[in-house]
């Protein structure tokens, strides 16, 4: 914004200038009378024009600095912002169950938030680096590309049942092959076996995956996905399988379809977060054909990052009103249908080391 530098035209306002002064006894011709009528004038001019309050010159820049500062940092908050999800089951039912955080978000912020469904983390990390997201939910590793890619934040992070980590699964419509015990019904009515099934965290029955012989087929649900790609990319890597050309690999896009692919048919061992089962949508009995039969290591939760663009006092105020509406009843209840999502904490940044590694050893970028 330009300020107006006069009344008239955009030209400064002259100080008056006064009529030639009188000396006593001398006599000055014209033309020195002209000289200093010209040199009273400014130096009049100077001493009027530079007056007010203190008179101080640092005062007025001051001034102008604070009420520019001021002025960008306004300009800086946006007038609505977008938060962008990934879905882990069907999209379409994902849309509506979105509704309600962005809903909450506007209310505590005071603008308008728009929730979106993009089709995979990929998509999402380049919807926050262009600018069409502020706000998203990411896998463990998404969130290290939105950081690298995208200049984001990583603000939290989410537990389910009081635990921020959580491991790959895999499982199996072949139980005969991969399991060495008979498999046992589990509290929610899933078969698991190798003891999978009393276990709350991984590695557990990993020695399993040795039974996966060349050109198995194989679900995978994305490759920026920890759980369902990059975490058991590397448990097959070190078992001396090729993950690539060892096996015949299919990338289910979520997890899933990634027990559907197992449950049909499409693949006889895959992949997805424990315990995808339950959000998986099909006419194929997954209680009984799918056995889970094997836990990969710990894994950070997923997360959610902001914009690193936005200013400070809204990206904590977006913290903020996340952990206010999962405390809620109505939030624990929107958060576990989305994601099986019990609360949120803090971000852990030191947690995500694992990730780093991990996909550094396949070769996978962040940025």
């Amino acid at each position: 914004m330009e300020a107006s530098l006069g009344a008239q035209g955009g030209h400064p306002i002259m100080c008056g200038v006064p009529g030639a002064p009188a000396y006593l006894g001398v006599r000055i011709s014209m033309k020195h009378l002209r000289l200093l009528a010209a040199m009273t004038a400014i130096m009049m001019f100077v001493v009027a024009c530079s007056g007010g309050g203190d008179g101080s010159p640092d005062a007025g820049e001051s001034d102008a600095a604070a009420s520019q500062a001021a002025a960008s940092e306004a300009a800086e908050m946006p007038d609505s912002l977008t938060i962008g999800f990934v879905p882990s089951r069907e999209a379409d039912a994902l849309v509506e169950t979105i509704q309600p955080v962005a809903d909450a978000l506007s209310e505590a912020l005071g603008i308008p938030v728009e929730g979106i469904v993009s089709t995979d983390y990929t998509a999402l990390v380049t919807a926050m680096e262009v600018g069409d997201a502020q706000i998203g939910a990411f896998g463990p590793f998404s969130l290290l590309q939105a950081r690298d890619r995208a200049g984001a934040e990583i603000i939290l992070q989410s537990e389910r049942f009081g635990s921020a980590t959580y491991h790959t699964q895999f499982m199996t419509n072949n139980p005969d092959k991969y399991c060495e015990d008979e498999p046992v019904e589990t509290e929610d009515g899933w078969l698991n076996c190798n003891g999978t099934a009393d276990a709350d965290t991984g590695p557990v029955g990993l020695e399993a995956i040795a039974n996966i012989e060349e050109g198995t087929t194989f679900s995978f649900v994305e490759q920026a996905s920890a759980s369902g790609y990059i975490f058991p990319a590397t448990i097959l890597a070190a078992e001396g399988i090729d993950y690539e050309t060892g096996i015949e690999p299919i990338f289910a896009g979520g997890h899933d379809t990634s027990v559907v692919a197992v449950c049909e048919g499409d693949a006889e061992v895959g992949v997805s977060f424990d315990d995808a089962r339950g959000i998986a949508e099909t006419d194929c009995d997954v209680a009984n054909n799918v056995v889970v039969f094997a836990y990969g290591p710990e894994i950070p939760n997923d997360g959610w990052a902001v914009a690193g663009d936005l200013p400070d006092e809204l990206k904590e105020q977006i913290k903020q009103a996340l952990l206010d509406y999962a405390g809620t009843e109505e939030g624990q209840a929107t958060l576990e249908a989305i994601y099986e999502i019990t609360g949120l904490v803090e971000a852990d940044q030191e947690a995500f080391t694992i990730v780093e590694e991990a996909a550094a050893e396949l070769g996978v970028e962040g940025d």
